[in-house]
C-alpha cells in the first residue's frame, strides 16, 4: 500500500486558488497520514496497539500528592520539634505555657485618668502586722473604751453623790492607841468579785476617811496604779504589824505624806473615784504579817 507525504513545506497563501485548498494545506501531517490510511481500518482490531486511556481531567497526579503531603509534614515537623526541644519533651508543661501565653496576651488593663486619685488603704492606726497582734491591739482598745465608758458612768454618779453628802469633816474621831473604822457612816458593801483584795465601801463623795489605827505613812500619792489617789500606813497592833490601804481618794484631799505619824482616827482624805473606780467608795485592804486579810471581818474583830 503506498503512503502519501505532503511536503513539510506550506505554499504561501497568495498562491493558494481557493479556500478549500488553503484548508487542506492547514491540516496536519499526521492527521493527513490518517485519512489516508483510513483503508486500514479493515484489519482486525487485534492487530493495532491498546491505546493508554487519557487520565481524566481534575484528577490528583501521585507524585504531586507527595510532594505536596511531604511539604505540610516538614512545616508541620519545623514548628513542633523547637516548641518540643524548649519543653524538655514535657508536653503537659508546654501545653501550660501557651495557656498562660494566651491569658497574657488577653488580659484585661485598667486606665486611670490622671486627674484620679487614688484612695489611701485604712489601717485603724495599727503598726502590727500578724494576726495575733492586731487581735491583741483590739482588745486593748477595746478595754481602754470600756474603762472610759466606766470613768464617765462613775463620774455622773459621783456628781449625784456629792450633793449627798453636807456633814462636818472632823479632823479625829478616836483617842490614840485605838481601833476604829476608817468611816463613820457608808451606804452599802461593793460586789465582791474574783481577784480583788479588799472591801469596798460605798459612800457619797467627799466622805471623810480615817486612820484606822497609829501608825507610820508608808505610801501616800495621786497617781497609783489602778487605785487613784491612796494612802497606805503600817501599824503596830497587839504584837502584830498590820498595813491598811485607802485607795480612790479625792484629788487634793490627802491630809498626810510619806514618813509622818498619825493616830488612831486622824482624818488622812476623803472618798472619791480616782484610778480604776465604779462609783464613789473606799476600798479598804488590811494586811497582817505580810499576808491578806479580809477588811471588814478584822474590823468586826478589832475595832471598838
Amino acid at each position: 500500500m503506498a503512503e502519501q507525504f505532503d511536503s513539510p513545506q506550506e505554499t504561501p497563501e497568495s498562491e493558494a486558488t481557493t479556500p478549500d485548498q488553503r484548508r487542506a494545506r492547514r491540516v496536519p501531517i499526521a492527521r493527513r497520514l490518517t485519512t489516508s490510511a483510513a483503508p486500514a481500518a479493515s484489519a482486525p482490531a487485534a492487530s493495532a496497539p491498546a491505546k493508554t486511556p487519557r487520565r481524566l481531567r481534575g484528577g490528583s497526579h501521585p507524585v504531586r500528592s507527595f510532594v505536596t503531603v511531604a511539604a505540610v509534614a516538614g512545616l508541620v515537623a519545623t514548628v513542633a520539634i523547637p516548641a518540643f526541644a524548649a519543653t524538655g519533651g514535657n508536653t503537659a508543661e508546654a501545653a501550660v505555657t501557651t495557656v498562660q501565653q494566651v491569658a497574657a496576651k488577653n488580659a484585661q488593663s485598667l486606665v486611670v485618668a490622671s486627674e484620679a486619685t487614688p484612695a489611701a488603704l485604712a489601717r485603724d492606726s495599727y503598726s502590727a502586722t500578724t494576726p495575733e497582734e492586731i487581735q491583741a491591739k483590739k482588745d486593748e482598745e477595746a478595754a481602754k473604751a470600756a474603762a472610759a465608758a466606766r470613768i464617765a458612768a462613775a463620774a455622773s454618779t459621783a456628781s449625784a453623790a456629792s450633793a449627798a453628802y453636807s456633814g462636818a469633816i472632823a479632823q479625829s474621831i478616836a483617842p490614840a492607841g485605838s481601833v476604829v473604822r476608817p468611816l463613820t457612816s457608808f451606804t452599802s458593801f461593793g460586789t465582791p468579785y474574783a481577784g480583788h483584795k479588799g472591801t469596798d465601801y460605798m459612800a457619797p463623795l467627799g466622805t471623810p476617811l480615817y486612820a484606822i489605827a497609829d501608825g507610820v505613812v508608808v505610801e501616800s500619792t495621786e497617781n497609783g496604779p489602778g487605785w487613784g489617789v491612796y494612802v497606805k500606813i503600817a501599824h503596830n497592833i497587839g504584837g502584830n504589824t498590820v498595813t491598811s490601804l485607802y485607795a480612790h481618794m479625792m484629788y487634793g484631799s490627802r491630809r498626810v505624806t510619806v514618813g509622818q505619824t498619825v493616830s488612831a482616827g486622824q482624818l488622812i482624805g476623803q472618798v472619791s473615784d480616782t484610778g480604776r473606780a465604779y462609783g464613789t467608795h473606799l476600798h479598804l485592804e488590811i494586811y497582817v504579817n505580810g499576808s491578806w486579810v479580809n477588811s471588814e471581818s478584822w474590823l468586826v474583830a478589832n475595832a471598838g
